[in-house]
């Protein structure tokens, strides 16, 4: 074994990634003996039987295999805390800064097996080994040839933020994640989170850690929503399996009754402290789709909704359905160009046969295309990156979703709204 090093995890608009090592030094190193050439860096994600698995090129080239295994690009180093935070004198600590995102191979921290019907993501472990490549330093302090190679810990802090349990349901138990708001004030409101098909399956920290979503845990987010409880159950295959095991097009769930015992025992748990007129249920694709199926089966329940590119077909909705909803407030999010749950046989005829009914505060953001603005990821040309347009939780989770269908901002109670904003003002 040689020297150890911390893997550090940042949860991004295209899911996490590892961008940060941090490398247990011999000795307190300087900022003025680091320099990125000094390191080389190479990763292996490793499966059960200690092999380099196999995983497929992409999201959409499912059937090419690669071998997940390559060097990583260093950015930045420099001396800094245990934690990866930049220290403003020499250090026992030296964090190395790597290139992260859609074009950098073996970045990601996760991984799954699109071939598979149930291939469902999961926290890869990553085996790093960083080499250097150059000296450090001079004379008796000369450092040369150290090998880091034992990892000694994995920080994510955004992931960190979430407790796990697993509800009181005999027949159906489902595992869940949840984060718990400051409890200053009053009462806090109950976000139900849920996830899309490649989040179920059995690492629970998937079901909140596989995108964005602990962005709802920041102060900016928490500050919208007046304080709030995040709860993110996940069930074994998907929100879709109507008891096939399938992606089912029935329009029912095996899992509504567990899902439902799983809200009510959560709530149970910190009944005193949640606002029972403020339960909100949102969800992207499979769990947009299980959003809708909530809110069809327990509209009385929920205080709003807020379905991304959800996938329950129209057809399956009735107009008694629609007549039960329409003075729910809901608002939608999709993007038109959305190869996986196609719009127009989705939420665009559910919209407009609530507007049609009558409702009131019924919303829809419709995006043409949805392209990276806060990551700053680039695709080969030094452009923005146009993520796939499946992708529509990811304006919804940076509140960039502040119009509605007619493209037209969203007033409530006079005021311009985000959907975040508007989430945390809608009361039963």
């Amino acid at each position: 074994m040689g020297n150890i090093y911390y893997q550090f995890i940042q949860i991004t608009d295209f899911g996490p990634y590892v961008t940060k090592l941090i490398l247990g030094m011999p000795r307190a190193v300087e900022a003025s003996e680091l320099s990125a050439d000094q390191f080389s860096v190479f990763v292996q994600v490793l499966g059960p039987s200690g092999d380099v698995i196999q995983l497929p090129k992409s999201f959409i080239e499912r059937d090419k295999m690669e071998p997940s295994q390559g060097y990583r690009v260093i950015t930045d180093v420099y001396p800094s805390d245990k934690n990866g935070c930049r220290a403003d004198e020499s250090s026992r600590f030296v964090t190395l800064e790597l290139a992260y995102g859609p074009l950098y191979k073996c970045s990601s921290a996760l991984a799954a097996d699109f071939t598979n019907i149930n291939g469902h993501e999961i926290f890869t472990v990553c085996d790093y080994t960083v080499t250097l490549t150059a000296p450090v330093g001079e004379g008796d302090k000369r450092l040369t040839g150290l090998v880091f190679d034992y990892c000694a810990g994995v920080l994510c802090p955004q992931r960190d933020r979430f407790r796990h349990g697993i509800s009181d349901y005999a027949e159906l138990p489902l595992r869940y994640g949840y984060y718990v708001p400051d409890l200053n004030g009053g009462k806090k409101a109950l976000i139900v989170w849920l996830h899309g098909a490649g989040e179920g399956g059995q690492d629970t920290a998937i079901a909140y850690g596989g995108n964005k979503v602990p962005e709802l845990t920041e102060d900016w987010a928490q500050e919208k929503l007046g304080g709030a409880f995040i709860f993110a159950p996940q069930c074994p295959t998907m929100w879709l399996d109507d008891g096939s095991g399938q992606y089912g097009s029935s329009g029912n769930s095996k899992y509504v009754a567990a899902l439902k015992a799983a809200i009510d025992c959560f709530i149970a748990r910190f009944e005193d402290v949640i606002d029972m007129d403020r339960i909100y249920v949102g969800g992207d694709s499979n769990g947009g789709f299980m959003t809708m199926r909530m809110i069809m089966d327990y509209p009385d329940f929920f205080a709003a909704a807020f379905p991304i590119c959800e996938a329950m077909l129209d057809e399956r909705i009735t107009d008694a359905h629609i007549a039960k909803m329409k003075d729910l407030p809901i608002w939608f999010t999709h993007a038109k160009n959305d190869p996986i749950v196609p719009p127009a046989k989705y939420a665009v005829p559910t919209y407009e046969r609530l507007m049609a009914a009558g409702a009131q505060n019924v919303h829809f953001s419709y995006w043409d295309k949805i392209t990276d603005i806060h990551a700053g990821f680039k695709n080969e040309k030094g452009e923005p990156w146009e993520y796939m347009g499946h992708f529509a939780w990811i304006p919804m989770l940076n509140d960039d979703c502040d119009f509605d269908y007619d493209d037209q901002p969203v007033y409530f109670n006079g005021e311009k709204v985000t959907l975040i904003e508007w989430l945390g003002k809608q009361h039963k």
